[in-house]
């Protein structure tokens, strides 16, 4: 909520105690407050208690990512590689147990486990079972709708749960083929939804939808003139570094003189499973739907360079996709070692507009996997908009 804020090109002020009171100290919370704090505002941040497991009545300053979302989890994920790692160098690594994190909703816990497990997925449950099958689990995974990423690569038919039950040698899986499996753990994520039921903001006019999630403008401001929403809570694109952007987007707008709106193209993102995958810009299908030219794409695929000594089989795969007439770069992606690192990079060049020929003039690091990104050259199938790419990647 803020004091000072542009309406109609001039400000207004009232009786108040703050310039701006936020109402949860997340990434986008805290990033807001202490921009606007940085343009002169007075600021105060409000944030339930402390909790590793978030609920209605606990939460903690940090907000989901540092507490109980992309932080730890990564942690578990670098844990979880080191048995890939060692293996790979000859050494055995034994597991008896691993700890299950279990998403959905509003909250997640954690509990001690052994044996099978079995996952419904989108990119977060991918990640988990990625980082239980690193530990020594073994893990079904099964999907209902749109795949995460470079998953579509890999994957091609939609499996569904039919039936659970419990026997004396755990859960009893039954799919939709008729497949039936018997797993220790069977986990569901489904995702998050907002968190605003008990802010009340019926009373004050604050506009949400059926999930929850607060309507805003393209400047991030809601139905009521005084009050901001950025973050998750809006369900717009649920990335940290998004929730970062729209709220110092926020700040610039109301309390430094700079009107900006936050920019969605090219937002790179990544799934930790091991190994990684990320992407930028636009996949070879979403190229194709807004495409007035036909798209090039170009395809690397290898193996990195420390499995020719462990001899381990983990190919790195990496894509351009290319407007034929423009030659620009409409998007990355890449499956491998690294990925995420790799990408951030490459969304600059994106960013900036660079075309296919700016990344063939680009002279490479060598020996890295990023190389590849500038030495691809042959051209692996041309693609008109009327025809139907070969993946979704």
């Amino acid at each position: 909520m803020a004091r000072k804020m542009l309406k109609d090109g001039e400000g207004a002020e009232g009786s108040y105690d703050y310039d701006l009171f936020v109402i949860g100290a997340g990434s986008g919370g805290v990033r807001g407050s202490r921009t606007s704090a940085g343009f002169g505002a007075k600021v105060a941040i409000c944030e339930l208690p402390f909790h590793p497991i978030s609920s209605e009545w606990l939460g903690g300053h940090g907000g989901t990512c540092v507490i109980r979302g992309c932080v730890p989890k990564k942690i578990l994920v670098y844990g979880a590689s080191f048995r890939g790692e060692f293996e790979a160098s000859g050494l055995t690594v034994l597991c008896k147990k691993w700890i299950q994190s279990n998403s959905g909703g509003k909250s997640m816990g954690t509990s001690t486990t052994t044996g099978k497990s079995c996952w419904k997925t989108r990119y977060i449950a991918v990640e988990f079972a990625s980082i239980w099958r690193g530990l020594g689990a073994e893990v079904d995974l099964f999907y209902r709708k749109e795949l995460p990423l470079s998953l579509k690569f890999i994957l091609t038919n939609s499996i569904y749960v039919n039936q659970l039950s419990k026997t004396a040698d755990g859960i009893k899986v039954v799919t939709d083929k008729g497949d039936e499996l018997i797993a220790d753990v069977v986990l569901f994520a489904t995702g998050r939804a907002p968190n605003s039921n008990r802010l009340n903001l019926e009373a004050v006019g604050v506009e949400v939808d059926h999930v929850g999630a607060i309507k805003v403008d393209e400047y991030s401001r809601t139905s009521v003139p005084n009050i901001w929403a950025v973050g998750d809570v809006t369900n717009r694109i649920n990335l940290t570094p998004v929730a970062l952007m729209e709220a110092t987007c926020f700040s610039k707008t109301v309390f430094g003189g700079q009107p900006i709106k936050p920019d969605y193209k090219d937002v790179p993102c990544a799934v930790f499973c091991i190994p990684p995958l990320s992407v930028v810009g636009l996949s070879e299908q979403e190229a194709l739907e807004e495409a007035k030219n036909d798209i090039l794409v170009y395809t690397s695929s290898f193996n990195p360079m420390k499995n020719s000594i462990s001899k381990r089989q983990e190919k790195s795969v990496m894509k351009l996709v290319v407007d034929a007439e423009t030659d620009k770069v409409l998007g990355a992606a890449m499956s491998g070692p690294d990925a995420a690192e790799i990408m951030q990079g490459i969304a600059v060049a994106l960013k900036a507009g660079a075309t296919k020929a700016t990344f063939d003039s680009t002279v490479g690091i060598h020996p890295s996997a990023a190389e590849e990104f500038v030495t691809m050259r042959t051209l692996t199938r041309r693609v008109s908009p009327a025809s139907k790419p070969k993946t979704n990647l």
